[in-house]
C-alpha cells in the first residue's frame, strides 16, 4: 500500500510514525518550512490525514487535498476536524474509541486522589527537608466523597466504576437520562455541581458543551469542591477558573487539558490546590500502542475495501 500517500500533521507516538512509513507513502507536514510549502508541492499526492488532538483536518486542509478520501484521528475526540466539511465531501472520518477507557479514566481517579491527598505538595515538602522541622499538614479524603460526572459515556462510565470502589456517591449529567444504570441524573449541570464534592468533565467538546465549567458552575460547586477535567480544555471558562481559585470560591482542579495548549495560565503554577497534568491521560505505552494499532487498522482496512474497524462518517 505505499501507493497511497498519507499525511501527519504533527509529531505523534514514534511507533505510529514507524509504521505508516513502512505502510504507506508518509509526508510529514513538520518536514516542510510551511504547509503553503507543502501544499504547493504535495496536495495531490494525499489520499488520507492523520491528526490528533493537537492538528486535525480543518476546513482549510481539507479543501487543500483534491484527493483526500479518509481523515484519522490518533484520539478519541473529534474537534480538531471539521465533519462538516468531511460529510460535503464525503470523506471518511475514524478515530480510537474503546482501547484509551481505561487509561484516562485511570488518570481522572489519579488527579483526584493526588489533589486530595495533597501528594504533590507532600512530595515537596519531604524533598526540601522541611519534615525535619515539623509533620506535614492534613489532606482530605477521597472515599465517600459525592462525584458528579459530567458525560456518562465510556470513559464517565468507567470513571464512576472505579469511584464506585471508593464508596463515593455517583451521579451525573448528560443530554439525557441513561437506561440501566442506577446513578442520580441531573438535568442541569449547575445543579449536579451543587450536590458534587468532586465534579469531574468527562463530556465530548461540542458548541453545546464548550465553556459548560463557567462561572455559575464553579461557584455551585463552592470553596470545598474541586473540579476534574480530563476531558477538552475548552470545556472550562480559563479565566472563570483561575479568578475562583485565587479568589478561595472553588477548593481546588486537576487539569489534564487546556484551552489553548501547551499554553498553562502562570496563575496556576503557584497554587498547592491545583494539580497540572500536560494532557498525558491516555499516554501509556500500551495504549498509545493499541491506539496506533487501530489507526492503521482503519486505514488498511479503507484502503483495501473492506469495513472500517471504527468509523465515524
Amino acid at each position: 500500500m505505499d501507493q497511497f500517500g498519507v499525511l501527519m500533521t504533527c509529531p505523534m507516538f514514534p511507533y505510529l510514525e514507524q509504521e505508516l512509513d513502512r505502510r504507506f507513502k508518509l509526508f510529514r507536514l513538520w518536514d516542510f518550512p510551511s504547509k503553503s510549502e507543502f501544499l504547493g508541492h504535495h496536495s495531490g499526492s494525499v489520499r488520507a490525514v492523520v491528526g490528533d488532538t493537537k492538528v486535525g483536518a480543518d476546513s482549510e486542509l481539507i479543501e487543500a487535498l483534491p484527493r483526500l478520501e479518509i481523515v484519522s484521528s490518533y484520539s478519541v475526540g473529534l474537534d480538531r476536524i471539521d465533519l462538516e466539511k468531511c460529510k460535503e465531501r464525503g470523506i471518511r472520518v475514524t478515530n480510537t474509541p474503546d482501547v484509551l477507557t481505561e487509561d484516562v479514566a485511570d488518570a481522572a481517579i489519579a488527579l483526584i486522589l493526588t489533589l486530595l491527598r495533597k501528594v504533590c505538595v507532600a512530595d515537596a515538602f519531604v524533598r526540601s527537608g522541611k519534615w525535619m522541622s515539623g509533620d506535614f499538614e492534613v489532606a482530605s479524603k477521597f472515599s465517600g466523597k459525592s462525584v458528579g460526572i459530567i458525560g456518562l459515556g465510556r470513559i464517565g462510565s468507567a470513571i464512576a466504576k472505579r469511584a464506585e470502589a471508593f464508596n463515593c456517591l455517583i451521579s451525573y449529567h448528560s443530554r439525557s437520562p441513561k437506561p440501566h444504570t442506577t446513578y442520580r441524573y441531573y438535568s442541569s449541570v449547575v445543579d449536579l455541581a451543587r450536590n458534587s464534592q468532586i465534579l469531574v468533565v468527562s463530556c465530548s467538546l461540542t458548541e453545546e458543551t464548550r465553556h459548560i465549567i463557567n462561572r455559575e458552575v464553579i461557584d455551585a460547586l463552592g470553596p470545598k469542591g474541586v473540579l476534574i477535567n480530563i476531558g477538552r480544555g475548552a470545556h472550562v471558562d480559563e479565566p472563570e477558573l483561575v479568578s475562583a481559585l485565587l479568589e478561595g470560591r472553588i477548593g481546588g482542579a486537576g487539569l489534564d487539558v487546556f484551552e489553548k495548549e501547551p499554553e498553562v495560565a502562570e496563575e496556576l503554577f503557584e497554587l498547592e490546590n491545583v494539580v497540572l497534568l500536560p494532557h498525558v491521560g491516555s499516554d501509556t505505552e500500551e495504549t498509545s500502542k493499541a491506539m496506533a494499532d487501530l489507526l492503521i487498522g482503519n486505514l488498511e482496512a479503507y484502503f483495501l475495501k473492506k469495513p472500517l474497524l471504527t468509523a465515524v462518517i
